[in-house]
């Protein structure tokens, strides 16, 4: 179950939800019978809570959703893809410690002057 900041991205919504962002995207391609994906888990559902509104954050489960799975090649699972202006600008495939996911979001955030 997702917690309430985390979203869920579907085949038939991919392009408007992700593609079509003004914000980055962070896509966690997952299964619900794959292990390090549900090790994954809160992982991603913190940082969609602590990006909120910075950076979009969900999961797209690929046994329900196939068809955007194998538009971008996902091979193994976890796979996060994070997207920006419609374009994938980064991917790692396989669990990560929460650090290792902040390196993907980090350069791509919008910089605000103070």
């Amino acid at each position: 179950m997702a917690a309430e900041n985390t979203l869920t991205f579907t085949d038939g919504a991919f392009d408007q939800d992700v593609l079509k962002s003004e914000t980055p995207v962070l896509v966690d391609f997952w299964a619900p019978w794959c292990g390090p994906c549900k090790a994954m888990g809160p992982t991603i559902d913190a940082l969609a809570t602590e990006y909120v509104g910075k950076v979009k954050i969900g999961k797209l489960n690929t046994d329900d959703n196939p068809g955007t799975a194998m538009r971008y090649g996902i091979r193994g699972i976890p796979t996060l893809l994070l997207f920006k202006g419609g374009q994938v600008v980064d991917q790692r495939v396989g669990a990560m410690p929460k650090p290792e996911v902040l390196k993907m979001i980090e350069p791509h955030l919008a910089k605000v002057s103070s």
